[in-house]
Protein backbone atom coordinates (compact mmCIF):
# COMPACT_ATOMS: atom_id res chain seq x y z
CA UNK A 1 0.00 0.00 0.00
CA UNK A 2 0.88 3.42 -0.21
CA UNK A 3 -0.44 6.39 1.62
CA UNK A 4 -0.90 9.87 0.47
CA UNK A 5 -1.81 12.95 3.53
CA UNK A 6 -3.15 15.77 2.46
CA UNK A 7 -2.90 18.68 4.99
CA UNK A 8 -3.99 22.24 4.57
CA UNK A 9 -2.45 25.81 5.99
CA UNK A 10 -3.44 29.33 6.86
CA UNK A 11 -7.28 29.46 6.48
CA UNK A 12 -9.76 26.81 5.90
CA UNK A 13 -12.13 26.44 3.02
CA UNK A 14 -9.25 26.22 0.46
CA UNK A 15 -10.39 23.22 -1.35
CA UNK A 16 -8.24 20.08 0.29
CA UNK A 17 -10.89 17.76 -0.32
CA UNK A 18 -11.40 19.26 -4.01
CA UNK A 19 -7.75 18.52 -4.58
CA UNK A 20 -7.86 15.24 -2.62
CA UNK A 21 -10.78 14.26 -4.78
CA UNK A 22 -8.45 15.53 -8.01
CA UNK A 23 -5.80 13.62 -7.15
CA UNK A 24 -7.44 10.63 -6.49
CA UNK A 25 -9.00 10.90 -10.72
CA UNK A 26 -5.80 11.36 -11.30
CA UNK A 27 -3.97 8.10 -10.32
CA UNK A 28 -7.51 6.00 -11.07
CA UNK A 29 -7.53 7.65 -14.68
CA UNK A 30 -3.48 6.06 -14.41
CA UNK A 31 -5.06 2.67 -13.73
CA UNK A 32 -3.94 2.76 -10.20
CA UNK A 33 -6.94 1.23 -7.40
CA UNK A 34 -7.59 4.34 -5.19
CA UNK A 35 -9.44 4.80 -1.79
CA UNK A 36 -9.57 8.18 0.05
CA UNK A 37 -10.61 9.06 3.58
CA UNK A 38 -11.57 12.29 5.32
CA UNK A 39 -10.37 13.32 9.09
CA UNK A 40 -12.73 15.54 10.60
CA UNK A 41 -11.20 17.02 14.06
CA UNK A 42 -14.52 18.18 15.32
CA UNK A 43 -15.75 17.10 18.31
CA UNK A 44 -19.47 15.44 17.17
CA UNK A 45 -19.26 12.04 16.50
CA UNK A 46 -20.83 12.85 12.36
CA UNK A 47 -22.32 16.04 11.23
CA UNK A 48 -25.53 14.92 11.37
CA UNK A 49 -26.77 17.02 13.96
CA UNK A 50 -24.93 20.22 12.48
CA UNK A 51 -26.42 23.10 10.68
CA UNK A 52 -26.07 23.82 7.15
CA UNK A 53 -24.69 27.13 8.01
CA UNK A 54 -22.10 25.30 10.36
CA UNK A 55 -21.12 22.86 8.02
CA UNK A 56 -22.69 22.55 4.89
CA UNK A 57 -24.67 19.84 3.38
CA UNK A 58 -25.01 16.51 5.06
CA UNK A 59 -23.32 13.80 2.55
CA UNK A 60 -25.04 10.14 3.16
CA UNK A 61 -23.21 7.11 2.44
CA UNK A 62 -25.04 3.70 0.86
CA UNK A 63 -24.18 1.88 4.62
CA UNK A 64 -26.19 5.24 5.87
CA UNK A 65 -23.25 7.40 7.39
CA UNK A 66 -23.78 10.68 7.39
CA UNK A 67 -20.72 12.44 6.57
CA UNK A 68 -18.33 15.57 5.56
CA UNK A 69 -19.66 16.84 2.64
CA UNK A 70 -16.42 16.14 0.71
CA UNK A 71 -17.26 12.46 0.69
CA UNK A 72 -19.54 13.64 -2.01
CA UNK A 73 -16.61 15.36 -3.99
CA UNK A 74 -14.49 11.71 -3.58
CA UNK A 75 -17.31 9.58 -5.09
CA UNK A 76 -18.15 12.04 -7.76
CA UNK A 77 -14.05 11.96 -8.97
CA UNK A 78 -13.49 8.35 -8.68
CA UNK A 79 -15.26 4.97 -8.94
CA UNK A 80 -15.46 4.51 -5.07
CA UNK A 81 -18.02 3.16 -3.27
CA UNK A 82 -17.46 4.69 0.59
CA UNK A 83 -18.36 3.45 3.59
CA UNK A 84 -18.64 5.06 7.61
CA UNK A 85 -15.01 4.06 8.02
CA UNK A 86 -14.06 6.69 4.95
CA UNK A 87 -14.67 9.42 7.51
CA UNK A 88 -13.52 9.72 10.75
CA UNK A 89 -14.14 12.35 13.66
CA UNK A 90 -12.38 13.21 16.95
CA UNK A 91 -15.71 12.49 18.26
CA UNK A 92 -15.27 9.04 17.06
CA UNK A 93 -12.10 8.29 18.59
CA UNK A 94 -13.00 9.57 21.60
CA UNK A 95 -16.03 7.74 21.99
CA UNK A 96 -14.23 4.72 20.74
CA UNK A 97 -11.43 4.78 23.89
CA UNK A 98 -13.40 6.03 26.58
CA UNK A 99 -15.51 3.17 25.81
CA UNK A 100 -12.98 0.83 26.21
CA UNK A 101 -11.44 2.62 29.04
CA UNK A 102 -14.86 1.97 30.69
CA UNK A 103 -14.59 -1.45 29.65
CA UNK A 104 -11.58 -2.26 31.17
CA UNK A 105 -9.31 -2.54 28.02
CA UNK A 106 -6.90 0.23 29.84
CA UNK A 107 -6.39 -2.09 33.22
CA UNK A 108 -3.53 -0.27 35.21
CA UNK A 109 -3.07 2.43 32.50
CA UNK A 110 -3.31 6.07 32.32
CA UNK A 111 -5.18 6.95 29.03
CA UNK A 112 -3.52 9.62 26.88
CA UNK A 113 -3.49 10.95 23.51
CA UNK A 114 -0.07 9.75 23.05
CA UNK A 115 -0.24 6.22 22.30
CA UNK A 116 -3.88 5.54 22.63
CA UNK A 117 -5.44 8.39 20.54
CA UNK A 118 -2.40 8.06 18.11
CA UNK A 119 -2.92 4.51 17.76
CA UNK A 120 -6.30 4.39 17.31
CA UNK A 121 -6.42 6.88 14.18
CA UNK A 122 -3.30 4.66 12.79
CA UNK A 123 -5.61 1.92 13.25
CA UNK A 124 -8.23 3.70 11.06
CA UNK A 125 -5.66 4.08 8.33
CA UNK A 126 -5.38 0.70 8.18
CA UNK A 127 -8.19 -0.40 8.22
CA UNK A 128 -10.22 1.41 5.85
CA UNK A 129 -8.63 -0.81 2.97
CA UNK A 130 -9.57 -3.94 4.81
CA UNK A 131 -11.03 -5.91 1.93
CA UNK A 132 -10.64 -4.11 -0.89
CA UNK A 133 -7.29 -4.24 -3.27
CA UNK A 134 -6.28 -0.54 -3.22
CA UNK A 135 -3.22 0.08 -4.71
CA UNK A 136 -3.14 3.98 -3.25
CA UNK A 137 -5.03 5.52 0.37
CA UNK A 138 -5.14 9.28 -0.01
CA UNK A 139 -6.19 10.66 3.43
CA UNK A 140 -7.15 14.12 3.86
CA UNK A 141 -7.11 15.88 7.33
CA UNK A 142 -9.41 18.39 7.94
CA UNK A 143 -8.98 21.65 9.99
CA UNK A 144 -6.01 24.34 9.47
CA UNK A 145 -2.58 23.31 10.62
CA UNK A 146 -1.92 24.79 14.13
CA UNK A 147 -5.70 23.86 14.85
CA UNK A 148 -5.33 22.74 18.21
CA UNK A 149 -8.38 19.65 18.27
CA UNK A 150 -6.24 19.03 15.27
CA UNK A 151 -2.95 18.03 16.49
CA UNK A 152 -3.56 14.35 17.09
CA UNK A 153 -4.39 14.04 13.79
CA UNK A 154 -1.00 15.38 12.41
CA UNK A 155 1.03 13.04 15.45
CA UNK A 156 -0.40 10.15 14.27
CA UNK A 157 0.40 10.76 10.54
CA UNK A 158 3.84 11.58 11.56
CA UNK A 159 3.99 8.39 13.24
CA UNK A 160 2.16 6.22 10.64
CA UNK A 161 4.80 7.71 7.85
CA UNK A 162 8.15 6.69 9.87
CA UNK A 163 6.50 3.02 10.37
CA UNK A 164 5.42 2.70 6.88
CA UNK A 165 8.68 4.06 5.20
CA UNK A 166 10.06 7.24 3.38
CA UNK A 167 8.98 5.14 -0.17
CA UNK A 168 5.43 4.06 0.86
CA UNK A 169 4.16 8.16 2.28
CA UNK A 170 3.73 10.99 0.43
CA UNK A 171 2.56 14.57 2.14
CA UNK A 172 1.10 17.26 0.27
CA UNK A 173 0.59 20.22 1.93
CA UNK A 174 -2.26 22.98 0.79
CA UNK A 175 -1.99 26.42 1.36
CA UNK A 176 -2.98 30.62 0.35
CA UNK A 177 -0.57 32.04 -1.78
CA UNK A 178 -2.50 35.48 -1.35
CA UNK A 179 -2.66 38.44 -3.78
CA UNK A 180 -2.19 41.63 -2.26
CA UNK A 181 -4.27 44.16 -4.98
CA UNK A 182 -2.64 47.35 -3.36
CA UNK A 183 0.86 45.78 -3.90
CA UNK A 184 0.19 44.32 -7.01
CA UNK A 185 2.17 41.16 -5.57
CA UNK A 186 1.69 37.52 -4.25
CA UNK A 187 2.80 36.94 -1.00
CA UNK A 188 4.61 33.82 0.39
CA UNK A 189 4.92 34.91 4.12
CA UNK A 190 1.64 33.14 5.21
CA UNK A 191 2.82 29.87 3.08
CA UNK A 192 6.11 29.58 4.68
CA UNK A 193 4.53 30.61 8.34
CA UNK A 194 2.23 27.56 8.24
CA UNK A 195 4.77 25.05 6.29
CA UNK A 196 7.03 26.04 9.68
CA UNK A 197 4.27 25.11 11.82
CA UNK A 198 4.40 21.89 9.96
CA UNK A 199 7.80 21.30 10.29
CA UNK A 200 7.87 21.79 14.03
CA UNK A 201 5.10 18.77 14.48
CA UNK A 202 7.42 17.14 12.36
CA UNK A 203 6.05 16.47 8.86
CA UNK A 204 8.01 17.61 5.77
CA UNK A 205 5.92 17.86 3.15
CA UNK A 206 7.15 16.57 -0.52
CA UNK A 207 4.88 18.69 -2.51
CA UNK A 208 2.84 22.41 -2.09
CA UNK A 209 -0.31 22.90 -3.65
CA UNK A 210 -0.73 27.03 -3.75
CA UNK A 211 -4.19 28.14 -3.69
CA UNK A 212 -4.19 31.38 -5.70
CA UNK A 213 -6.21 33.86 -7.79
CA UNK A 214 -3.43 34.70 -10.18
CA UNK A 215 -0.44 32.66 -11.61
CA UNK A 216 2.08 32.16 -9.76
CA UNK A 217 5.63 33.11 -11.74
CA UNK A 218 8.41 31.34 -11.78
CA UNK A 219 10.72 33.59 -9.32
CA UNK A 220 7.91 33.62 -6.96
CA UNK A 221 7.67 29.36 -6.68
CA UNK A 222 11.75 29.76 -6.39
CA UNK A 223 11.07 31.95 -2.93
CA UNK A 224 8.51 28.73 -2.12
CA UNK A 225 10.67 26.26 -2.74
CA UNK A 226 13.56 28.03 -0.87
CA UNK A 227 11.91 28.86 2.31
CA UNK A 228 9.60 25.20 2.47
CA UNK A 229 12.13 22.59 1.66
CA UNK A 230 10.71 21.57 -1.27
CA UNK A 231 12.07 21.24 -5.07
CA UNK A 232 10.80 23.96 -7.11
CA UNK A 233 8.67 21.52 -9.42
CA UNK A 234 6.90 20.19 -6.07
CA UNK A 235 5.24 24.16 -6.11
CA UNK A 236 1.85 22.92 -7.42
CA UNK A 237 -0.07 26.37 -8.52
CA UNK A 238 -4.19 25.76 -8.62
CA UNK A 239 -5.50 28.33 -8.94
CA UNK A 240 -9.33 29.20 -8.88
CA UNK A 241 -11.39 27.86 -12.16
CA UNK A 242 -13.10 29.75 -14.38
CA UNK A 243 -16.13 27.55 -14.99
CA UNK A 244 -16.09 24.21 -12.90
CA UNK A 245 -14.78 22.00 -10.33
CA UNK A 246 -13.88 19.79 -13.03
CA UNK A 247 -11.19 21.36 -14.24
CA UNK A 248 -9.47 20.66 -11.06
CA UNK A 249 -7.74 17.48 -12.50
CA UNK A 250 -6.49 18.76 -15.43
CA UNK A 251 -4.90 21.49 -13.70
CA UNK A 252 -3.18 19.47 -11.36
CA UNK A 253 -2.20 17.54 -14.53
CA UNK A 254 -0.55 20.46 -15.90
CA UNK A 255 1.37 20.48 -12.91
CA UNK A 256 2.52 17.33 -13.14
CA UNK A 257 1.17 16.42 -9.25
CA UNK A 258 0.61 12.99 -10.10
CA UNK A 259 3.58 11.87 -11.62
CA UNK A 260 5.22 13.66 -9.06
CA UNK A 261 3.46 11.59 -6.44
CA UNK A 262 3.96 8.35 -8.59
CA UNK A 263 7.67 8.94 -9.13
CA UNK A 264 8.04 9.14 -4.97
CA UNK A 265 5.91 6.50 -4.63
CA UNK A 266 7.36 4.25 -7.07
CA UNK A 267 4.41 3.93 -8.59
CA UNK A 268 3.81 2.65 -12.50
CA UNK A 269 4.49 5.65 -14.84
CA UNK A 270 1.81 5.56 -17.41
CA UNK A 271 0.21 8.81 -18.44
CA UNK A 272 -3.28 9.64 -17.02
CA UNK A 273 -5.86 8.75 -19.84
CA UNK A 274 -8.31 11.92 -19.42
CA UNK A 275 -9.88 12.14 -22.71
CA UNK A 276 -13.44 11.31 -21.59
CA UNK A 277 -13.24 13.96 -18.88
CA UNK A 278 -11.72 16.57 -20.97
CA UNK A 279 -15.03 15.64 -23.23
CA UNK A 280 -17.52 16.07 -19.80
CA UNK A 281 -15.77 19.47 -19.09
CA UNK A 282 -16.31 20.54 -22.74
CA UNK A 283 -20.03 20.21 -22.46
CA UNK A 284 -19.81 21.88 -19.27
CA UNK A 285 -18.33 24.81 -20.88
CA UNK A 286 -19.70 25.32 -24.04
CA UNK A 287 -22.88 24.12 -24.12
CA UNK A 288 -25.34 24.31 -26.86
CA UNK A 289 -27.92 25.77 -24.86
CA UNK A 290 -28.88 26.99 -21.24
CA UNK A 291 -31.32 26.66 -19.01
CA UNK A 292 -33.00 28.40 -16.12
CA UNK A 293 -33.60 26.23 -13.32
CA UNK A 294 -34.77 27.47 -9.57
CA UNK A 295 -33.82 25.79 -7.02
CA UNK A 296 -35.84 26.91 -4.00
CA UNK A 297 -34.91 26.58 -0.38
CA UNK A 298 -33.72 28.35 2.96
CA UNK A 299 -29.91 28.02 3.15
CA UNK A 300 -29.86 30.06 -0.78
CA UNK A 301 -26.99 32.03 0.57
CA UNK A 302 -24.84 29.24 1.27
CA UNK A 303 -23.17 27.21 -1.76
CA UNK A 304 -22.68 24.31 0.32
CA UNK A 305 -25.74 23.61 1.53
CA UNK A 306 -26.78 21.68 -1.78
CA UNK A 307 -23.49 20.78 -3.29
CA UNK A 308 -24.55 17.54 -4.25
CA UNK A 309 -27.69 18.72 -5.75
CA UNK A 310 -26.19 21.90 -7.74
CA UNK A 311 -23.19 19.17 -9.20
CA UNK A 312 -26.26 17.01 -10.48
CA UNK A 313 -27.74 19.55 -12.60
CA UNK A 314 -24.32 19.84 -13.69
CA UNK A 315 -24.01 16.03 -14.49
CA UNK A 316 -27.43 15.79 -16.35
CA UNK A 317 -27.10 19.51 -18.09
CA UNK A 318 -23.78 18.42 -19.81
CA UNK A 319 -25.54 15.10 -20.86
CA UNK A 320 -27.90 17.02 -22.81
CA UNK A 321 -25.24 19.44 -23.94
CA UNK A 322 -27.14 22.37 -21.75
CA UNK A 323 -26.06 24.62 -19.49
CA UNK A 324 -27.98 25.47 -16.14
CA UNK A 325 -28.24 28.71 -15.24
CA UNK A 326 -29.39 28.53 -11.43
CA UNK A 327 -31.82 31.12 -10.08
CA UNK A 328 -31.89 30.55 -6.43
CA UNK A 329 -35.41 31.30 -4.68
CA UNK A 330 -35.65 32.08 -0.99
CA UNK A 331 -38.94 30.00 0.23
CA UNK A 332 -39.63 32.62 2.55
CA UNK A 333 -39.63 35.52 0.26
CA UNK A 334 -42.03 33.12 -1.80
CA UNK A 335 -44.19 32.69 0.95
CA UNK A 336 -44.01 37.16 1.28
CA UNK A 337 -44.06 38.18 -2.23
CA UNK A 338 -45.56 34.68 -4.32
CA UNK A 339 -43.97 32.43 -6.54
CA UNK A 340 -44.73 34.47 -10.08
CA UNK A 341 -42.33 37.01 -9.19
CA UNK A 342 -39.17 34.67 -8.74
CA UNK A 343 -40.47 31.75 -11.02
CA UNK A 344 -41.72 33.46 -14.28
CA UNK A 345 -39.60 32.10 -17.08
CA UNK A 346 -38.17 29.74 -15.53
CA UNK A 347 -37.16 26.08 -17.18
CA UNK A 348 -37.84 23.78 -14.27
CA UNK A 349 -38.58 24.15 -10.69
CA UNK A 350 -36.31 21.75 -7.76
CA UNK A 351 -36.97 21.76 -4.02
CA UNK A 352 -34.16 20.01 -2.42
CA UNK A 353 -34.69 18.42 1.05
CA UNK A 354 -34.46 20.08 4.48
CA UNK A 355 -36.12 20.26 7.89
CA UNK A 356 -37.97 22.54 9.96
CA UNK A 357 -40.87 24.87 9.10
CA UNK A 358 -38.98 27.75 7.74
CA UNK A 359 -39.60 28.67 4.59
CA UNK A 360 -41.98 25.66 3.97
CA UNK A 361 -45.51 27.73 3.19
CA UNK A 362 -42.97 29.16 0.28
CA UNK A 363 -42.01 25.67 -0.91
CA UNK A 364 -45.72 24.38 -1.09
CA UNK A 365 -46.42 27.38 -2.85
CA UNK A 366 -43.51 26.77 -5.34
CA UNK A 367 -44.99 23.53 -5.62
CA UNK A 368 -48.12 24.42 -6.80
CA UNK A 369 -46.78 27.21 -9.08
CA UNK A 370 -45.11 24.14 -11.19
CA UNK A 371 -48.40 22.22 -11.07
CA UNK A 372 -50.65 24.89 -12.52
CA UNK A 373 -48.29 26.11 -15.18
CA UNK A 374 -46.93 22.98 -16.13
CA UNK A 375 -43.50 23.76 -15.15
CA UNK A 376 -41.11 20.46 -14.95
CA UNK A 377 -40.70 19.82 -11.46
CA UNK A 378 -38.48 17.57 -9.43
CA UNK A 379 -38.61 17.50 -5.58
CA UNK A 380 -36.02 15.70 -3.49
CA UNK A 381 -37.08 14.61 0.05
CA UNK A 382 -38.75 17.11 1.88
CA UNK A 383 -39.49 18.53 -1.83
CA UNK A 384 -41.99 14.95 -2.59
CA UNK A 385 -43.75 15.88 0.76
CA UNK A 386 -44.50 19.87 -0.21
CA UNK A 387 -45.66 18.69 -3.44
CA UNK A 388 -48.27 15.93 -1.44
CA UNK A 389 -49.28 18.84 0.64
CA UNK A 390 -49.79 20.94 -2.15
CA UNK A 391 -51.61 18.27 -3.71
CA UNK A 392 -53.85 17.20 -0.97
CA UNK A 393 -54.37 21.43 -0.45
CA UNK A 394 -55.09 21.99 -4.30
CA UNK A 395 -56.38 19.12 -5.78
CA UNK A 396 -58.21 16.45 -3.01
CA UNK A 397 -59.38 20.12 -1.07
CA UNK A 398 -58.09 19.44 2.09
CA UNK A 399 -57.14 23.02 2.69
CA UNK A 400 -55.52 22.39 6.33
CA UNK A 401 -53.62 19.42 5.09
CA UNK A 402 -49.88 19.75 6.38
CA UNK A 403 -47.51 17.44 7.75
CA UNK A 404 -47.47 15.94 11.29
CA UNK A 405 -43.70 17.56 11.30
CA UNK A 406 -44.86 21.09 10.72
CA UNK A 407 -48.63 20.83 12.07
CA UNK A 408 -49.17 18.29 15.09
CA UNK A 409 -53.11 19.49 15.08
CA UNK A 410 -53.82 18.91 11.42
CA UNK A 411 -56.94 16.81 10.80
CA UNK A 412 -54.91 16.02 7.50
CA UNK A 413 -51.40 14.63 7.62
CA UNK A 414 -50.56 13.61 4.80
CA UNK A 415 -47.07 13.15 5.41
CA UNK A 416 -46.76 11.15 8.80
CA UNK A 417 -43.85 9.94 11.35
CA UNK A 418 -42.26 6.67 10.06
CA UNK A 419 -44.38 3.91 12.55
CA UNK A 420 -40.43 3.10 13.81
CA UNK A 421 -39.83 6.73 14.36
CA UNK A 422 -42.51 7.12 17.39
CA UNK A 423 -39.90 5.61 20.09
CA UNK A 424 -36.90 7.50 19.24
CA UNK A 425 -35.61 10.48 21.33
CA UNK A 426 -31.85 10.07 20.44
CA UNK A 427 -31.52 12.80 17.16
CA UNK A 428 -27.97 11.94 16.17
CA UNK A 429 -27.91 8.53 13.34
CA UNK A 430 -31.37 7.62 14.22
CA UNK A 431 -33.58 8.82 11.02
CA UNK A 432 -33.87 6.54 8.04
CA UNK A 433 -30.43 6.37 6.59
CA UNK A 434 -28.70 4.72 3.98
CA UNK A 435 -29.61 3.21 0.79
CA UNK A 436 -32.93 1.08 0.62
CA UNK A 437 -34.72 -0.93 -2.43
CA UNK A 438 -37.72 0.81 -4.19
CA UNK A 439 -39.78 -0.86 -6.60
CA UNK A 440 -40.52 0.51 -9.61
CA UNK A 441 -43.97 0.41 -11.20
CA UNK A 442 -44.32 -0.32 -14.89
CA UNK A 443 -45.68 1.71 -17.25
CA UNK A 444 -45.00 4.65 -15.08
CA UNK A 445 -42.02 7.57 -15.65
CA UNK A 446 -39.99 6.55 -13.30
CA UNK A 447 -39.61 3.29 -14.50
CA UNK A 448 -39.17 4.21 -18.51
CA UNK A 449 -35.79 6.31 -17.06
CA UNK A 450 -34.53 3.91 -14.81
CA UNK A 451 -35.09 0.85 -17.15
CA UNK A 452 -35.34 -1.54 -13.93
CA UNK A 453 -37.76 -3.03 -11.89
CA UNK A 454 -35.79 -2.36 -8.81
CA UNK A 455 -33.14 0.14 -7.75
CA UNK A 456 -31.39 1.25 -4.57
CA UNK A 457 -31.65 4.80 -3.24
CA UNK A 458 -30.25 6.85 -0.10
CA UNK A 459 -32.14 8.10 2.02
CA UNK A 460 -32.13 10.94 5.07
CA UNK A 461 -35.50 11.77 6.77
CA UNK A 462 -37.98 10.31 9.67
CA UNK A 463 -41.45 11.53 7.41
CA UNK A 464 -43.26 9.30 5.04
CA UNK A 465 -46.34 9.14 2.52
CA UNK A 466 -49.46 9.17 4.69
CA UNK A 467 -50.55 5.53 3.07
CA UNK A 468 -54.40 6.60 4.26
CA UNK A 469 -54.77 9.18 1.70
CA UNK A 470 -53.32 7.07 -0.86
CA UNK A 471 -56.40 5.65 -2.56
CA UNK A 472 -58.13 9.11 -2.97
CA UNK A 473 -54.90 10.73 -4.41
CA UNK A 474 -54.87 7.94 -6.72
CA UNK A 475 -57.84 8.81 -8.09
CA UNK A 476 -57.67 12.52 -8.47
CA UNK A 477 -54.22 11.91 -10.79
CA UNK A 478 -51.22 11.64 -8.34
CA UNK A 479 -49.61 7.95 -9.56
CA UNK A 480 -47.20 6.22 -6.92
CA UNK A 481 -44.82 4.94 -9.30
CA UNK A 482 -42.00 3.74 -6.88
CA UNK A 483 -42.87 1.91 -3.74
CA UNK A 484 -40.68 -0.08 -1.17
CA UNK A 485 -40.43 -3.80 -1.64
CA UNK A 486 -43.80 -4.94 0.81
CA UNK A 487 -45.32 -1.76 -1.20
CA UNK A 488 -45.72 -0.16 2.13
CA UNK A 489 -43.81 3.08 1.82
CA UNK A 490 -44.47 5.46 -1.19
CA UNK A 491 -40.67 6.77 -2.58
CA UNK A 492 -41.57 8.48 -6.02
CA UNK A 493 -44.48 10.36 -7.11
CA UNK A 494 -45.96 11.59 -10.11
CA UNK A 495 -48.93 13.97 -11.47
CA UNK A 496 -50.98 12.55 -14.36
CA UNK A 497 -51.95 14.87 -17.11
CA UNK A 498 -48.32 17.30 -16.42
CA UNK A 499 -45.22 17.19 -18.88
CA UNK A 500 -42.82 15.99 -16.06
CA UNK A 501 -43.82 16.14 -12.53
CA UNK A 502 -41.72 13.97 -10.72
CA UNK A 503 -40.64 13.80 -6.73
CA UNK A 504 -38.98 11.18 -4.52
CA UNK A 505 -38.57 10.41 -1.16
CA UNK A 506 -35.11 9.80 -1.22
CA UNK A 507 -31.78 11.79 -2.22
CA UNK A 508 -30.98 10.73 -5.88
CA UNK A 509 -28.15 13.45 -5.98
CA UNK A 510 -25.87 11.54 -3.88
CA UNK A 511 -25.39 9.15 -7.00
CA UNK A 512 -25.01 11.56 -9.58
CA UNK A 513 -21.24 11.19 -11.69
CA UNK A 514 -19.72 13.79 -13.95
CA UNK A 515 -20.43 10.98 -16.87
CA UNK A 516 -23.20 9.14 -15.23
CA UNK A 517 -25.79 11.48 -14.07
CA UNK A 518 -28.81 10.23 -12.09
CA UNK A 519 -32.11 8.82 -14.17
CA UNK A 520 -33.94 11.51 -12.68
CA UNK A 521 -31.67 14.10 -13.03
CA UNK A 522 -31.28 13.17 -16.97
CA UNK A 523 -35.29 13.10 -17.14
CA UNK A 524 -35.40 16.79 -15.49
CA UNK A 525 -33.08 18.23 -17.29
CA UNK A 526 -34.42 16.99 -20.39
CA UNK A 527 -38.11 18.20 -20.12
CA UNK A 528 -36.60 21.47 -18.98
CA UNK A 529 -34.61 21.35 -22.28
CA UNK A 530 -37.44 20.14 -23.96
CA UNK A 531 -39.52 23.35 -22.37
CA UNK A 532 -36.67 26.02 -23.06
Amino acid sequence: MKYIFITGGVISSLGKGLTAAALGTLLEHRGLRVVLQKFDPYLNVDPGTMSPYQHGEVYVLDDGAETDLDLGHYERFTRGRLTRRNNLTSGQIYETILLQERRGDYLGKTVQVVPHVTDEIKKRIRGVTDGCSADVLITEVGGTTGDIEGLPFLEAIRQFALEAGPENVFFIHVTLVPYISVAGELKTKPTQQSVAKLREIGIQPHALVCRSEKPIATPVRRKISLFCNVPVEAVIEERDVEHTIYEVPLMLQREKLDELACRHLRLPKRAARMAPWRRFVRRVISPKRRVKIAVVGKYMDLQDAYKSIYEALTHAGAWHNLGVDLVTADAEEIKKRGPARKLKGVHGILIPGGFGDRGIEGKIAAAGYARRTKVPYLGLCLGMQVAVIEFARGVAGLKRANSAEFDEATPDPVISLLEEQRAVRRKGASMRLGAWPCRLVSGTRAAALYGKRTVRERHRHRYEFNNAYRSRFEQLGMVFSGVSPRNDLVEIVEIKGHPWFMACQFHPEFQSRPNRPHPLFRGFLGAAGAAA
